[in-house]
């Protein structure tokens, strides 16, 4: 996970977190086949009338009886209509995207929302008229990629805000699932950039030794910028050797009615910071499995797993979705103490609008490519050889796997493969068989 000693407080961090939910959509065409895949979070910002003429402003989110809306949702059909993604949620709101592709990319042309001022749990004492806003948003990726975001993306529509972050999704869908391939927005790339100058907060340690040189000799200290603007170029090799992987940890946690989550996983912080001179550094932490203390709680559909590692703690917050009877990640918050050269030496972040690790109750989650859990605007959780089930575990052993989509894809290219061996084995047998019946048939008997 990347530390950052800069951004936005915690306080509004949290509040901007607990004010959004993440939820899954998918759209099918008549023979069930999914077409789009939408995974999201999603907040508003509505700002209305009374009927006093007070001007109010109602803050929500998509309520968890948000569905796709059959009759408004469409896969579309080529050169005659365009795919349509409607989800219908609370007392008659709708939000709507409407995809376009062109050449090799494909994009939402427009973000439609229809809200409803006669629910006045959302919008108490308002008019209750129905209005519309839209706008097209800057949402765009490579035809047969995901679209990923985890940078929250603001898009202003009159007296309308919505936020969107933890973004993926894909329309236009070649093999009725998400590619393995994707597209980042431009909001995720910029936190890879202070990576490349971190190298340079081990620079110290290199050029802590030109004072000495130019010390011992004076006469030569023309020679001493020499010595030290190789420091550079030493510490730029710094990420050839890049940290191992942590190791494995077993976690588990035990509530009234026996073990509600059973974990196995690697852990791994990658926090990047702001130091005292200005600069940017690079912290990045393996969490040792012998080292760490565990605990956690959990009811019918809340459970929460604490990992403490040192100075370093890490908590998970996991959810129960009882439409769809999944479990899934839905937070983690991280706190822990960066090194001495921070600006800010307290670190903080948390993230409550996750949607990972999701598994059907009663089965377990496994993927064994690393995974990248986005917490903050340059803090992740890197995940290794994960193996989680939450809430109905039998005999503290791990239910039916559930694999990762990281997985399956990496399972798609040996099978082609083997069944391109297959053919062409088939293919030089038939040849040989072929070619040896006919040398049979030159020697006619007389």
């Amino acid at each position: 996970m990347a530390r950052i000693g800069c951004g936005l407080p915690l306080a509004a961090v949290l509040l901007v977190f607990l004010q959004m939910s993440s939820s899954a959509f998918e759209v099918k065409d008549q023979s069930g086949k999914v077409c789009i895949i939408a995974n999201l979070s999603v907040s508003f910002s509505v700002e209305y009338t009374t009927k006093s003429s007070q001007q109010l402003a109602a803050n929500f989110t998509l309520t968890q009886n948000a569905e796709v809306l059959a009759n408004k949702s469409s896969c579309g059909k080529e050169n005659v209509s365009a795919p349509v993604l409607a989800i219908g949620f609370g007392a008659g709101h709708l939000l709507q995207m409407n995809f376009t592709k062109a050449s090799k990319l494909y994009s939402v042309d427009k973000l439609m929302f229809l809200y409803n001022l006669s629910d006045t749990t959302v919008f108490p004492n308002s008019t209750g008229e129905t209005k519309e806003v839209s706008q097209k948003p800057n949402i765009r990726a490579d035809l047969d990629t995901r679209y990923r975001c985890f940078s929250t993306n603001q898009i202003n529509m009159l007296n309308v805000t919505i936020t969107l972050s933890n973004v993926t999704l894909q329309a236009y869908l070649v093999n009725h699932t998400l590619s393995g391939n994707e597209t980042l927005c431009d909001a995720d790339k910029t936190p890879t950039t202070p990576a490349v100058t971190t190298t340079t907060s081990q620079a110290p340690t290199t050029t802590s030794q030109a004072p000495t040189t130019t010390s011992q000799a004076p006469t030569t200290t023309s020679q001493a910028p020499t010595t030290t603007s190789q420091a550079p170029t030493t510490t730029s090799q710094a990420p050839t050797s890049p940290p191992q992987n942590p190791g494995t940890g077993k976690y588990n946690v035990t509530g009234t009615n026996g073990t509600c989550v059973l974990a196995r996983m690697g852990l791994q912080l990658n926090v990047t910071y702001l130091r005292k001179d200005g600069k940017t550094g690079l912290d990045v932490l393996n969490i040792v499995p012998v080292n760490t203390s565990f605990s956690g709680s959990c009811d019918h559909s809340s459970a929460f797993l604490n990992l403490t590692f040192g100075k370093t703690r890490l908590l998970f917050h996991f959810l129960l979705n009882t439409s769809t009877d999944k479990f899934f990640l839905q937070g983690v918050s991280v706190t822990t103490t960066l090194p001495s050269e921070a600006k800010e030496p307290k670190f903080e972040a948390v993230n409550n609008s996750m949607s990972e690790l999701r598994a059907t109750v009663g089965n377990s989650y496994k993927c064994n490519a690393e995974e990248k859990l986005w917490v903050s605007a340059g803090a992740f959780v890197n995940l290794f050889d994960v193996w989680v089930q939450v809430f109905k575990i039998e005999g503290n052993q791990f239910g039916a796997v559930e694999e990762c989509q990281l997985d399956e894809n990496n399972m798609v290219i040996p099978i082609i493969v083997g069944a391109a061996l297959a053919g062409l084995v088939l293919i030089v047998l038939i040849a040989y068989l072929i070619g040896r019946k006919r040398s049979h048939a030159g020697y006619q008997t007389i």
